[in-house]
Order: C-alpha cells, then structure tokens, then sequence
C-alpha cells in the first residue's frame, strides 16, 4: 500500500502559466525544508485533479523539478523529493547592492590614527547643527559638482545615510497618504517608505532606459492623479533593480512631464559617480522642483553612512523640520572621515577603484551568464529579466545552492504583476567566490529563455 504524500497541493501566488506556478511552489517547499528528503509526492492524476489543472501540467512541472535535481521519479513507485544538496557553510550573498571592496585595512588604520590626533573629547561630545558643519556641507556641495550637480551649500543637508536622505525629501516635498509614482521596479525601501506614509503608490512602466514618458504621462492623466501633490520617485541612472540608465532626451522629456503636470521629483542619484560627464542629473534640469538624493555608502563604503539632499529653496525650510524630526544629526565620526577623505584624495581614489573593479566584475557576470557585453554598463549589478513565477523558483534554487539573491517581489510595487526577474548585486563577494556563484546561476538559467541584460522588456 502506498503511503499518501505529505505534500499540501498548492500552487504559487502571481501570475504565470499553472507549471510554472506548481514548480514554484514545490521548489519553494523543499528549499524550506517543508518537504523533507525522500518525501512522496502527489500522484500526477491526483494532483491535476487537486489543482484543477490538466495531467501534462503536472508533468511538464515534475520534469522541470527532476531536471533541476529537486526531485526524482522512481519506475512503479511515483515521484519523491530528491532532496537538496548540503548547503555550504557560508552563503554567497549577490542580494545585498554593495560596492565592491576598495578600502583597505591599512589605509582605514591610518585615517581612524589620524583622527586620533585630530579628534578631542569635546567636539565628539558635542551636536553638530542638524543639517551638518558648513565647511562640511562645502565640501560635499564640491563632491557632488564633480557629478555634474551644481548645488550652493546652503541647499544641501547631510543626513544618516541616503534612505535618510529619502525619507527626509518626500516628508518636505508632500503631505504623506498622497500619490506616489515610481517605476513599476523600484528600490525597495522607497516602497516601504511610501507604504508606512500611507501613500498611494503607481508603478509606472519602464523599458531600457527606465521609465517610460509615455507611461508617467497616462498616469498623470488618469482619475487616481487628479488632486492633490503628485510626488514621482525616480532614479535615473544605473536604476535600482534594473540597471537602466536614461539617456538625455529621456531625461528632457521627464521634466517637461512633471513641468507640465506640477509634479515635484524626489531622485535617486546614489550611483551618480559611475555614469559619464555627458548626463546632466534632473535636478539640473528642473532645479526648482527637484529634490536630489545622494550618498557616499554605495560609492566609497557601506560603512560611511553620509547622505546628501539637495533641496530647490521652496522646500528647504519644511525639510530641515522633517531632518530635525527624524536625526538630531549625522555621526560626527562619520562626517570627519568624509572631511579626512573628501580633501586628502582618498575618495577619488577609492571611487576609481571601485570603478575599475566594477567594470571587472560586470565583465565577469556577462562571460559567464551569456549575455551582452554592453558598454553602457559600469555598475555592479545587473538585471535577469524573466516571468516573476519563474524568479521565484529560480530565487528558491539559488537558495538551495548556497546563493542569496533579492527576493524578487521585493522592487516591484505590483506584487502580483507578471513580469519581474532578478537582481544579481556583484560587487559584495571575493571575486574567486563570484565566478564560483555565477557559474552555478548559469547553470540553473539553463532551465529556460532569458532576455539579455539591458534588453529590458516594456512592462
């Protein structure tokens, strides 16, 4: 007599063709450890039956899952879990978007040595004006001109970090439970702080130069935008999940948009360092109405938690109350490595660095994924493109072989949309242990069609 399967049918949530959805799930399943090894699965009749899906369904995804290895058929027994491989002791993780490692121990040693010198009990005792130290302010006013963003120092605060920077720029630009628009993917934090604001968001379409004129405008047009302050939350280059950078007339034609339609911008320029001279940010196109976000985490160290905003004058006295509000100030210590580093050339170094290794690691990921070697492209993370049933199994699979990737609902304002895909952020690992990751995903890829990196598909 055979034993029932302990197995509770179920397909994945999201869109997605029904096998892909029963892989999905199963595949979730087992890399939780729900199912254990050697486990029965459901019969194919019984399950179709179960499911309300038809027989080849549940064949077409068994086989996909035997392939995978996640399962295994055995002739006059059925079909059981073939349990996965022993995880390795320590996760690769390509989940979180770090810069690849440029700061060296030694040179750390001797900037933290020559604050030592520097430094007195008093001034770390002591609060720094909210909005950061004038000379301070100065000298990151000159960090940013160099990525083509004239700001005069009275107009930018210093924050805890750019997600500071975030938050401290939609409070100032509009009443929280507004209308937020943002691409349809999008930085994942912007999409919790939109969420705790209460405000509505709308994921506007994107294609391979990020969002979509066409798409900002419908919306604009639409009932749901019809009163109100319209807030459009945009990064324009290296975009965050998709890597898309938009070009000058895409740029152009944005702030005609949100001219047009009163619409005030928030931009995310945190990867501004790796774009070329020739892309001007938006808050040089449309200065009075752009709030400009920046940082120093995501280009010199994660450790160096120093953000930047930018605010047009209007704006400028509601976003100190809302910086006051949420940190009294950025960590001294903190801002004295930024001074430290900002004036000796260490930033500039340590940026080229993280250039170069960027470009290497990118170079890396495309040999070894088979996709194109685009040259416009100098980030360290990169886009899969795919149906998001099917990056839920494949993020499951990574899993299971030791690799950590970003949930792939994660940036996606509509979790239920169909299309989505998967982050890969490759600057975090040693890069013996990339190649080593990035084989094994080539080798899960191998289980269906990918678009190629920056063929980004209209959403």
């Amino acid at each position: 007599m055979r034993l029932a399967s302990p197995w509770k049918p179920r397909l994945a949530e999201g869109a997605g063709l029904p096998y892909e959805r029963l892989v999905a799930a199963l595949a979730d399943d087992i890399a939780a450890e729900n199912l254990a090894h050697g486990a029965r699965l459901p019969p194919h009749r019984e399950l179709a039956y179960r499911l309300g899906i038809g027989i080849g369904t549940v064949t077409k995804a068994y086989a996909v899952l035997e392939r995978r290895g996640l399962v295994q058929s055995e002739r006059g027994r059925g079909m059981f879990v073939a349990g996965l491989a022993p995880r390795p002791a320590e996760v690769i993780d390509l989940s979180v978007n770090l810069p690849p490692q440029a700061l060296s121990d030694r040179l750390l040693a001797a900037t933290l040595t020559s604050l030592a010198r520097r430094l007195d009990a008093g001034t770390f005792g002591s609060y720094l004006p909210p909005a950061g130290r004038d000379d301070h302010r100065a000298l990151l006013a000159r960090w940013l001109a160099a990525q083509r963003l004239e700001a005069a120092p009275e107009r930018l605060l210093i924050c805890h970090g750019a997600q500071h920077a975030i938050a401290v720029a939609f409070a100032a630009a509009a009443p929280a439970g507004g209308v937020v628009l943002t691409e349809a993917l999008t930085y994942p934090g912007a999409i919790m702080l939109a969420r705790q604001r209460g405000d509505r968001l709308i994921g506007l379409d994107l294609d391979g130069q990020g969002m979509r004129p066409d798409a900002l405008e419908k919306a604009l047009r639409s009932p749901a935008c019809a009163e109100g302050t319209r807030l459009l939350y945009v990064t324009p280059s290296l975009h965050n999940p998709t890597a898309a950078t938009m070009g000058a007339a895409r740029r152009e034609e944005i702030v005609r948009l949100c001219r047009a339609h009163d619409v005030i911008i928030v931009e995310d320029d945190i990867h501004a360092i790796l774009v070329g001279p020739e892309l001007l940010p938006l808050a040089m196109l449309a200065p009075e109405r752009t709030l400009h976000v920046s940082g120093l985490s995501k280009t010199l160290s994660p450790g160096l938690r120093i953000g930047s905003l930018v605010v047009p004058p209007a704006f400028l006295d509601r976003a100190l109350t809302a910086l006051r509000a949420t940190c009294t100030m950025a960590s001294p210590l903190a801002c004295l490595i930024m001074e430290q580093w900002l004036t000796d050339g260490t930033a500039h170094s340590v940026a080229a660095s993280i250039r170069t290794d960027a470009a290497r690691r990118m170079h890396l990921a495309r040999t070894l994924l088979r996709l194109d070697h685009r040259a416009d492209a100098p980030g360290y993370h990169l886009w899969l493109p795919m149906p998001t049933a099917r990056a839920d199994s494949f993020a499951g699979a990574a899993m299971a072989k030791g690799i950590r990737v970003m949930p792939p609902r994660a940036p996606m304002v509509d979790t239920n949309a169909a299309a989505g895909g998967i982050r890969l952020s490759l600057g975090a690992p040693p890069f013996d242990t990339l190649r080593q990751s990035l084989t094994t995903l080539a080798g899960l890829l191998g289980d269906g069609p990918v678009q190629s990196y920056g063929d980004l598909a209209v959403l």
